[in-house]
């Protein structure tokens, strides 16, 4: 049996990502989309979501090229002056392994991000990592542990299965083969602390690059199971998207999903 939900990420990071989520939740295709708690539009996302009682809001974890929610001061080995995590991701991967005094300063954000969606009020639906930070053993399991105080009961693993992309004609090289394996370490946290997660998740390979054409692809080459397919739509390309995602095809991921049929619940 095949089941495919269609999720979208940055939910307030700008109110162009923001109105894009609604319009694909009114439209019956998007089941579900993930809050970026520091973004600059999370107040409007928010106050969106409350409108939509059947869109499932989770936590868009944000531990790298992106806005903390406590201070400076509190997270200094963390953020720039400005609040703002850096975006060397082997950087911060070794520092979040080998240095305690970072881990500690880690999961005092990662608990604040997490009280910081308690305050708004919405159900917590799911939770994954802005560019799937998760995967560090660290950070997921940081995520498990605190999530668990605040109910969380599904994670994203973001396991996209090579042989699908090879039947959509995209193949692709030996780091996405060693990230997929590398995805059961977080499949295996997660089913120990009792949570859920789907079978597979689409959406890596061509990140920013969900076209109307790729999805298509994609749906029909769906395998066995339960799948997600996430993407980044916005209506317009405002100046955060284009200075923080410069090649992303937000317009078209937007029409992408707006072109599909509803999915199955």
């Amino acid at each position: 049996m095949q089941r495919v939900f269609f999720t979208a990420d940055d939910f307030g990071l700008t109110t162009s990502v923001n109105e894009a989520i609604e319009r694909a939740h009114r439209a019956g295709i998007l089941h579900a989309a993930s809050l970026m708690v520091a973004g600059s539009a999370a107040a409007d996302a928010v106050r969106r979501a409350r409108s939509l009682p059947d869109l499932r809001v989770g936590l868009h974890l944000v531990v790298i090229e992106g806005p903390a929610v406590l201070p400076p001061i509190e997270i200094p080995n963390l953020v720039n002056a400005q609040g703002w995590f850096p975006s060397d991701q082997l950087r911060l991967g070794i520092n979040y392994a080998v240095r305690p005094h970072i881990r500690r300063q880690l999961a005092a954000e990662v608990r604040a991000q997490f009280a910081a969606f308690a305050a708004t009020g919405l159900p917590l639906a799911h939770a994954d990592a802005h560019k799937h930070m998760h995967l560090h053993p660290v950070v997921g399991r940081l995520m498990l542990d605190i999530g668990h105080d605040f109910g969380l009961a599904r994670v994203r693993v973001p396991a996209e299965p090579p042989a699908v992309l090879a039947r959509c004609g995209t193949r692709v090289g030996p780091a996405a083969h060693a990230l997929y394996h590398w995805t059961r370490v977080l499949r295996r946290q997660v089913h120990a602390a009792g949570m859920t997660t789907t079978d597979h998740c689409f959406g890596l390979a061509w990140s920013g690059h969900m076209t109307p054409e790729r999805v298509g692809r994609l749906l029909a080459a769906l395998p066995e199971g339960e799948s997600e397919i996430y993407f980044h739509p916005a209506v317009t390309r405002d100046a955060m998207l284009r200075r923080l995602m410069p090649d992303y095809q937000h317009e078209s991921e937007l029409v992408a999903l707006l072109e599909q049929r509803p999915p199955t619940e």
